[in-house]
């Protein structure tokens, strides 16, 4: 018994399952492609250490060309806070404290030494009042002393009946 292409069914059988067989375009397609990326990643197994090397030389250069700026602002930082800190002292040595008569309306430029020390004793005990203060828990308390309310409660005694 033949069919219209003149294979028996056993022919026609063994020719579908031999055509079935046969490698589809998916395959083909993933074999190309697996084949591909094993090249390139093979490539770059083996060139990889070369462009490394020129990469980390580039950064290298890159990190030591900022760290010398680094360096440099920092040092003028540095010599800018030097001369501010010269001017400062400068100032505070050639600064004369003046005191103005309030009566008269005039200015002297200088203390006696009594007065400075009068100044410098008066500040003596203010630091050493606040200090006192805050240690003891004094200057956290309420100007106005707060004492705790409790209602009127009856007598207790036996027979009062207050």
């Amino acid at each position: 018994m033949m069919n219209h292409m003149g294979l028996t069914p056993y022919e026609s059988f063994k020719v579908s399952e031999m055509s079935s067989r046969r490698p589809s375009g998916t395959a083909v397609a993933g074999l190309v492609l697996g084949t591909v990326g094993a090249a390139l990643g093979v490539g770059a197994w083996i060139f990889a250490p070369i462009f490394s090397n020129a990469k980390a030389n580039g950064i290298r250069d890159l990190a030591n060309a900022q760290f010398q700026a680094n360096n440099a602002q920092i040092a003028s930082l540095a010599n800018l806070l030097g001369t501010e800190r010269a001017e400062r002292v400068a100032q505070g040595v050639t600064m004369t404290q003046t005191i103005t008569d309030s009566i008269a309306g005039t200015q002297s430029g200088s203390q006696s030494q009594s007065q400075t020390t009068a100044i410098d004793n008066t500040i003596q005990q203010i630091m050493q009042q606040t200090f006192s203060d805050a240690v003891t828990g004094r200057s956290s308390l309420n100007a106005t002393p707060v004492q705790i309310y409790s209602a009127p409660q009856p007598c207790g005694c036996p027979g009062c009946g207050a």
